[in-house]
């Protein structure tokens, strides 16, 4: 996700393909838009509880067993155990339905895929069915996502974990509305979480993401088009790069807008994937390259979006910074930064953990700022000319030159020429992630 047009459209072309292959949805069928059938309203009951577990004549045998019983507003409780099965939630039959694994323990009630005989795409998909709760589970090794909801206004996820699968840890898509916490993704071979292709609203209904953890992904958060997400107290570390938001014409209603990314910890996000992973890496399109490595929280594109108050250090490449969308030429309309800020960020945990870069900004677009930041060593460009003191209204002072030297950070095909390496804080019980040892994660 990188920069450049006017400057060399040979270049931009191949930055385009990189940040491509980064961020949009990935090559999974997903199911084509369906109108609703049978009622939406809240169910009024009465509600049962159906259980799921081993060897027993009392219980469901399969999780997808129960769900298919289920009627609106129905628990399904799940016990201890492995289930190695794909579960679909569809359609407005199975609306406020509740699948409640182990809270307090996700771990015991695992969705695994190795071992199937056919590998499903995801642990849970929840599709066309509104405000569906899943809590209390871990999903391993699905070839697509670990949890998805696909046009299920006001899901709720909460306590999941999602590792090695092949595209999203945990992920929302087209849909209004819905939460996520207190969950963990890690080792997924694009984002750990991901909200996407938000439809705009004339009334709009937030999206809250509080207390996640995601860890040794090529991305932390992948937000294309996303609209009305509020991300806090979370952290992202040891990815690839850790939170971007972004505009990309391969999804709905680009750019992202209306995004608050507040009192989150980011940090050490420099794991070069492309050196060895635990997943397989997927191949940029042909004279292209990858996404860099080393890079905090980036908008790309984006209006209307709020970077404040969050604690970002050891990040080598890049920490805090903005860029315009300038390969959107399908939606030209999106390609401009508007109304961004990015405010009262504490970097280099006290000089500690040093940023290679604090803050990055081409200048492109209007009415955004650049304020009460802390600990701000380096900036592109060194003098800050492209970034104004919030508040502030009017066009940007662009800059080739700095769009320039962003784009060229993402050509490096060796993803580490351009860190600038900062000796890391220890922290209890993590390590810094920056080569994959193999056999490591299984």
């Amino acid at each position: 996700m990188s920069l450049r047009r006017t400057l060399a459209s040979s270049a931009a072309a191949t930055a385009a393909a990189a940040l491509a292959f980064a961020v949009p949805a990935g090559a999974v069928d997903y199911p084509p838009p369906s109108k609703p059938s049978g009622g939406t309203g809240k169910p009024a009951g009465p509600f049962r509880t159906l259980k799921v577990c081993k060897n027993k004549k009392s219980c469901f045998p399969r999780i997808q067993d129960a769900v298919n019983e289920a009627r609106p507003g129905d628990t399904i409780k799940v016990a201890h155990g492995t289930y190695r099965e794909g579960v679909s939630i569809k359609g407005n039959s199975k609306r406020y339905i509740k699948l409640i694994g182990d809270p307090k323990a996700p771990g015991k009630v695992v969705l695994e895929a190795k071992g199937m005989k056919k590998k499903a795409a995801n642990g849970v998909m929840v599709v066309d069915a509104s405000h569906v709760t899943i809590n209390g589970f871990t999903a391993r090794h699905y070839n697509a996502n670990g949890f998805f909801a696909l046009r299920a206004d006001g899901y709720t996820f909460t306590n999941l974990r999602a590792y090695l699968v092949g595209v999203y840890g945990v992920y929302a898509f087209h849909t209004i509305g819905g939460s996520i916490t207190d969950s963990e993704a890690a080792w997924n071979n694009d984002s750990g979480f991901y909200i996407g292709e938000t439809p705009p609203q004339a009334k709009p209904v937030r999206s809250i993401v509080k207390n996640i953890t995601s860890y040794g992904n090529v991305l932390g958060w992948s937000g294309t088009n996303m609209r009305y997400v509020t991300i806090t107290k979370s952290k992202f570390y040891n990815n690839g790069t850790g939170v971007v938001p972004n505009a990309l014409s391969t999804e709905k209603y680009a750019p992202a807008e209306y995004n608050v990314i507040s009192d989150n910890d980011i940090f050490w996000n420099n794991f070069n994937y492309y050196a060895g992973a635990p997943f397989k890496v997927g191949k940029p399109a042909p004279d292209s390259t990858a996404y860099p490595v080393g890079v905090g929280v980036l908008l790309f594109g984006g209006r209307h979006n709020k970077i404040d108050n969050n604690r970002i250090y050891g990040n080598w490449l890049a920490r805090a910074g903005m860029i315009q969308q300038f390969l959107l030429d399908k939606v030209p309309a999106a390609k401009d930064l508007v109304d961004n800020a990015i405010t009262n960020n504490q970097f280099g945990l006290n000089g500690t953990d040093l940023n290679g870069r604090d803050i990055t900004y081409d200048g492109n677009g209007s009415d955004n700022c650049v304020s009460g930041n802390t600990g701000v060593q380096v900036t592109v460009p060194a003098d800050g000319s492209t970034m104004p003191p919030c508040p502030f209204s009017g066009p940007n002072a662009f800059s080739g030159d700095v769009q320039k030297e962003l784009i060229d950070w993402a050509l490096d095909g060796t993803h580490e020429a351009f860190l600038l390496k900062h000796d890391h804080a220890p922290q209890a019980g993590l390590t810094p992630l920056e080569h994959y040892v193999a056999g490591t994660v299984k």
